[in-house]
């Protein structure tokens, strides 16, 4: 639907567009290239890489936890079909494990909902400051459209992609 609507938008423009100007000039920036290959995506994965270092380390401590509780919850169980130990101390082992057990799967859901928030956010914050630097390179060379590349777009000529050009210009200007 989304595709429907969007190509009938693009054609609408361009038709009406292409009435009034003697050329219609059209290019795309392929926004991945632009966050492996800009300073500020590289500084953007970075952040990520070190966060994702850091909860993984959590993550591993949380998880070698839960194994010793599991280990003991079995080692209780076999006691307790051996009669060597009371149900009842298996029962508060195994209830301790649930309740590790819970907050690891709490701690492990929000550490990649917290990933995934850091990742919207610093794209975000790359996408910003890739905006004007497309706007004034669209206006200095009399571009009609600068499109971003995605899955919608089922051709692109290389001629229109813009994204080396834009690229050098936005990490020119972060140096400045």
């Amino acid at each position: 639907m989304k595709r429907v609507i969007l190509a009938g938008i693009v054609a609408v423009c361009i038709a009406s567009t292409s009435v009034f100007a003697a050329e219609v000039k059209l290019g795309y920036i392929d926004m991945q290239r632009v966050m492996g290959g800009s300073e500020a995506g590289k500084e953007a994965k970075e952040q990520v890489a070190t966060k994702t270092k850091a909860y993984q380390a959590d993550i591993n401590i949380k998880q070698e936890e839960l194994n010793k509780l599991k280990d003991a919850f079995e080692k209780k169980e076999s006691q307790v079909k051996q009669g060597i130990a009371l149900p009842e101390s298996r029962a508060t082992i195994e209830r301790n494990y649930q309740n590790k057990l819970k907050d690891f799967q709490r701690f492990v859901k929000d550490a990649q909902e917290d990933m995934q928030k850091l990742e919207e956010e610093l794209g975000r914050k790359v996408f910003e400051g890739m905006e004007k630097i497309i706007s004034e390179y669209g206006k200095k060379n009399g571009y009609t459209f600068i499109f971003v590349r995605n899955e919608l777009m089922l051709y692109a000529d290389d001629k229109s992609d813009l994204t080396a050009e834009v690229l050098s210009i936005f990490n020119s200007s972060r140096k400045k």
